[in-house]
């Protein structure tokens, strides 16, 4: 088995999602930075940006949430 297919089968298991979810929200604490910057600064493009950036990291959790949960569907001890 390459590495490169070693690569894949670990982003399609649970502990890639988990390490996927985990790196997505240490995304959050830059957005939270931005946010409190924004404000500071009353920069409301900033703080639109912030805001956009906070749904995209939202987004992505929920899909890789969804995605874990199909992986215990296909787990037979999961029922």
């Amino acid at each position: 088995m390459s590495n490169l297919s070693k690569a894949k089968g670990f982003k399609k298991s649970k502990a890639g999602t988990y390490l996927s979810i985990g790196t997505t929200l240490f995304g959050a604490v830059s957005v939270l930075k931005q946010v409190k910057t924004a404000r500071s600064e009353r920069d409301t493009l900033m703080l639109a940006d912030a805001v956009f950036s906070a749904a995209a990291i939202v987004t992505g959790v929920a899909v890789l949430v969804r995605e874990l949960r199909r992986l215990g569907d296909d787990d037979v001890l999961l029922g």
